[in-house]
């Protein structure tokens, strides 16, 4: 599905640029910066700006929209590949400006692919202008194997080069900012804070909604849903926390939304046992049945081990589609959410707090209608990806 971008602010800049935007997963591939990358270049297209992605090849069917030039020839990153990506980038007019979208694992080498970074560092030499756009900024110590603590030290130096010549690095938290800052080694660089926008066009689509909520929850009269890729910690979390809300919601269903819910939801069955409520998965839905399947749900539980925060794209597609979310605060979440009014939050970790706010939220409708209000605008006010074309084209830093 082809975002539609709205219309920039009055006073927006319309002198245009010549974008690359430089990235290791695009549309057909799946995932978040894939998402991403595209929702960018769409809407610095629609803005009247020149738009080069350049990404690897994917299966799929792709459907590039109207005034992005996909180049899908960066193969696995390797050196070959880096070479043949220097005649076709110089075979376009300068002024460049690349757009990294910077997540060590998406170049290849198993994460470690220094000679990107020295190339994206020698594009920069010759005259292209360099921002980093960090979603990811590197692995961290002592969190696991020996390995991946060698594959720490790589991804410094990695980000190093790369500090090296970006004029700009947007950061989608404000942490990622003091982690990043010692390897510019003094170099003045510029660290924006630049929040991700949901990936999930919200859908007019009232007989679709109420279609996904009759095949999906029955007569069930509260649906409570979950949004995400399902990884160890999420698996966790929410082992711990549906049987508890299951247990004092004895008629309500829980959807997981997202790939990967399928074995979880099978083990909370299982542990529930027949008798319990229902428990169900919908696997990978195209953006449009996903935006359906949001709008069924009454509301979210949306746990995260750091917290929330506005790299989180599972929670920006829950705002942008009004729907009340109860949530966790973390290392990483922005001091805000403590105060918002469009999320209920808890101590990451505390399942039986984050159970019982989600229970309460569940048995007040009038409560949920005022969190759903307080979402659309939060998320119109600073999340719409309007405001992320605008610091883009723009040069708007929210310095950190």
């Amino acid at each position: 599905m082809v975002r539609r971008c709205r219309s920039l602010p009055a006073g927006v800049r319309r002198v245009t640029r010549a974008w690359h935007l430089v990235t290791g997963e695009y549309p057909p591939a799946p995932g978040g910066v894939s998402d991403y990358t595209r929702a960018i270049a769409v809407c610095l297209a629609a803005a009247g700006d020149t738009v080069h992605v350049w990404c690897p090849d994917a299966e799929g069917l792709a459907h590039d929209p109207p005034g992005v030039q996909v180049h899908r020839s960066a193969g696995q990153w390797t050196g070959s590949d880096l070479r043949r990506l220097d005649v076709e980038v110089d075979a376009t007019p300068a002024p460049r400006h690349l757009l990294v979208q910077w997540v060590p694992h998406a170049f290849g080498r198993r994460s470690m692919n220094v000679g990107f970074c020295r190339w994206v560092r020698r594009r920069g030499r010759r005259g292209d202008i360099v921002d980093l756009v960090v979603h990811e900024p590197f692995l961290a110590f002592r969190e696991g194997s020996i390995r991946q603590d060698g594959a720490a030290a790589v991804h410094r130096l990695m980000v190093a080069l790369l500090l090296s010549v970006a004029q700009r690095v947007w950061v989608a938290i404000p942490a990622w900012a003091a982690l990043l800052k010692p390897w510019a080694f003094g170099r003045q660089v510029d660290f924006c804070w630049l929040p991700v926008p949901s990936n999930v066009p919200v859908v007019s689509d009232q007989m679709g909604v109420a279609g996904v909520r009759a095949n999906v929850a029955g007569n069930a009269p509260i649906v409570v849903g979950h949004f995400s890729t399902y990884g160890t910690h999420t698996r966790h979390d929410l082992d711990a926390i549906v049987p508890r809300l299951l247990t004092a919601l004895p008629d309500a269903e829980v959807v997981l939304l997202g790939r990967g819910g399928e074995p979880v939801a099978a083990a909370l069955r299982e542990r529930l046992g027949p008798d319990a409520p229902r428990v169900v998965a919908t696997g990978p839905l195209e953006a449009t049945q996903l935006s359906c399947h949001l709008q069924a749900c009454d509301l979210l539980v949306q746990p995260y081990p750091d917290g929330a925060s506005t790299r989180r794209g599972t929670l920006m597609a829950a705002l942008a589609h009004g729907l009340p979310v109860v949530t966790t605060i973390g290392r990483l979440s922005e001091p805000f959410w403590t105060d918002s009014a469009a999320v209920i939050a808890v101590p990451a970790e505390d399942h039986a707090a984050l159970a019982a706010a989600a229970t309460a939220l569940a048995m007040d409708s009038s409560r949920r209608r005022a969190q759903s209000a307080a979402a659309r605008a939060l998320y119109d006010r600073r999340f719409d990806i309007r405001h992320t074309v605008q610091a883009l084209r723009d040069d708007v830093c929210q310095p950190i």
